[in-house]
């Protein structure tokens, strides 16, 4: 598989820039638009944890993956985390071919049910849509980036929330308002 990466270390001022730029995306757009009802709340507690992995390549990235595991598996006070790579899945076709890769990984760590992984990048296209279509535009990041979620916390905001079924249809409708 081709991971389209660079293969040069990211500065400390790059990787803070992709921070701060995933950070604002984040606050003002996916909790500003309510585009996920769940975000708002360990966002403002402090409980995302965002970084900014250089891994130039599928290895490299695989590798900070499992980091991030642990470290969740460690640190419950750490809710969910946003890994960002600017430095390799560029293309959207590289980035999903990834994910098959990092949900295998999930499988060999015996985490299956433990975490999961919401998926963004900044050529998101959801199946059957045009690349131009507004409701993309509710996954794509500034850069590619693995949301990690704790399955224990998902169930317990899907169980508190009056009907997860209409999340998808409501961003679809706002971000097609928004685009007219």
């Amino acid at each position: 598989m081709s991971t389209n990466s660079r293969n040069t270390a990211l500065s400390d001022q790059v990787k803070e820039h992709a921070l701060n730029e995933t950070k604002a995306w984040v606050q003002e757009f996916v909790i500003r638009h309510n585009l996920c009802p769940f975000a708002r709340k360990p966002f403002e507690a402090d409980q995302v944890r965002f970084v900014c992995t250089d891994a130039p390549d599928d290895a490299a990235l695989l590798h900070a993956l499992a980091q991030e595991f642990e470290l969740l598996l460690n640190d419950s006070a750490i809710e969910t985390t946003l890994i960002i790579v600017p430095n390799a899945l560029e293309t959207f076709p590289d980035y999903w071919e990834f994910i098959a890769l990092a949900e295998a990984l999930i499988e060999s760590l015996s985490l299956e049910g433990v975490f999961q992984i919401a998926t963004f990048h900044p050529e998101y296209q959801f199946e059957g849509t045009e690349p131009d279509a507004p409701e993309n535009r509710t996954n794509r990041s500034p850069y590619p980036t693995l949301h990690l979620l704790r399955e224990s916390s998902l169930e317990h905001a899907i169980a508190n929330h009056p009907d997860v079924t209409e999340i998808p249809e409501n961003n679809i409708k706002h971000m097609r308002a928004l685009a007219d």
